[in-house]
């Protein structure tokens, strides 16, 4: 009983020093200025952002100003400009929106900061059943709080495409049936790149050598069946292969306007939210091949040269509250899947999260080493690139 006694003692005193520890980071965060560097590619996103900023300084006096990105990349290489220059305090990104090789790239640098996700008060909702502790391949070492989840979808008209192709083989039957109206984002494209590395686990015959950096010595024999296959499907594309769509969001206009057949987007409710504002038709659904698709989480990460590092904690741990997640897995506003466990939350926080979980998705696989993008990217441009 004593040993017991002993033990709820140290459980409580633990949780007392982390509320003040957690109340010490509140404090210094009042009035603190938190430069968040996000893509900006999309006006859902954007709202989304401009309300998680009027809640933070309404509720905590945190001023959370918006740098909207074409590509994290850019942000990535200005923390790297600052490093160079000796400026290790006073950076000019608090907390960047990043995955993957972007990710890779700071952490390999000793550029972030470690060890603070799991210390936020809202980790305790994190459903740490999903990818949140590695990214591509890459252990996150708790320096990174996830933010959402995704999985690349396709999306098709169901008044055009009745019946949707479902493998890599089928999708190239379909695009000679239908010449001219199927496409990929052009690499680097963030989705671009990930339908190639998508082709590449479902066509490889080495999928284990995707899960290490790829190895000069066998890139040409792993990749060779992706190039086999592009060769053969690009002579039917949107313009016969010769140039690419820039983005999803352009793939979805060409969509809406009837030219292409399909449409490829990294979230799962990506096609609800375009209905619900009118940008794809009504008839619009969501599918992928039947073995699955590629999937992760995203995240927010902090500089180890930020300027307002309690500040950016405060933000990271509101985008993890349940009423945070809960409006950004709604269509009507994001509709980007939570990183929440449901069963973590009370009625009706649980009952709502559960309504709005994305519904007969394929199996979740996981993406290849974070290494691999760039291979990818640099030798689709060398094949292809010059169009």
């Amino acid at each position: 009983m004593r040993c017991n006694l002993f033990l709820v003692g140290l459980l409580l005193a633990g949780h007392a020093q982390a509320v003040d520890s957690w109340q010490t980071v509140k404090n210094e965060a009042k009035g603190q200025t938190v430069w968040f560097n996000a893509w900006g590619g999309d006006n859902a996103v954007n709202q989304y952002l401009d309300w998680v900023s009027g809640e933070v300084k309404t509720h905590y006096a945190v001023d959370l100003k918006i740098v909207r990105l074409a590509d994290a990349a850019d942000a990535v290489k200005r923390i790297q400009t600052e490093s160079s220059a000796g400026r290790k305090q006073g950076g000019s990104v608090d907390l960047l929106w990043v995955n993957g090789e972007n990710f890779r790239t700071l952490k390999e640098a000793g550029l972030l900061q470690t060890g603070w996700a799991q210390t936020l008060p809202n980790w305790r909702f994190v459903d740490t059943s999903q990818p949140v502790t590695e990214d591509f391949s890459i252990p996150t070492e708790g320096a990174e709080s996830p933010w959402g989840g995704a999985q690349l979808t396709f999306i098709a008209n169901r008044n055009t495409v009745a019946v949707p192709p479902q493998s890599p083989q089928a999708l190239l039957e379909f695009a000679k049936a239908h010449p001219g109206s199927v496409s990929y984002p052009r690499p680097p494209d963030f989705t671009g790149t990930a339908f190639l590395e998508q082709l590449l686990l479902t066509l490889t015959s080495a999928p284990k050598a995707l899960t290490v950096a790829p190895d000069a010595a066998t890139f040409t024999d792993v990749t060779a069946p992706l190039w086999r296959y592009l060769d053969a499907l690009h002579p039917y594309l949107w313009r016969k292969g010769q140039d690419f769509p820039p983005s999803p969001a352009r793939m979805d206009a060409l969509l809406n306007a009837g030219t292409l057949r399909l449409s490829l987007t990294f979230n799962p409710a990506h096609a609800q939210q375009k209905m619900a504002r009118g940008e794809l038709p009504k008839t619009s659904y969501s599918f992928g091949f039947s073995k699955g698709m590629i999937g992760n989480v995203h995240f927010v990460t902090i500089p180890a040269n930020a300027r307002a590092s309690a500040g950016a904690k405060v933000v990271a741990n509101f985008l993890l509250s349940p009423q945070a997640q809960l409006r950004k897995a709604d269509p009507a506003y994001w509709g980007d899947p939570s990183v929440l466990d449901p069963q973590k939350l009370l009625s009706p926080e649980r009952d709502a999260l559960l309504a709005r979980m994305p519904r007969g998705l394929p199996p979740v696989l996981p993406e290849p080493h974070a290494a691999w993008v760039n291979a990818l990217e640099q030798e689709w441009l060398r094949r292809y690139g010059t169009h």
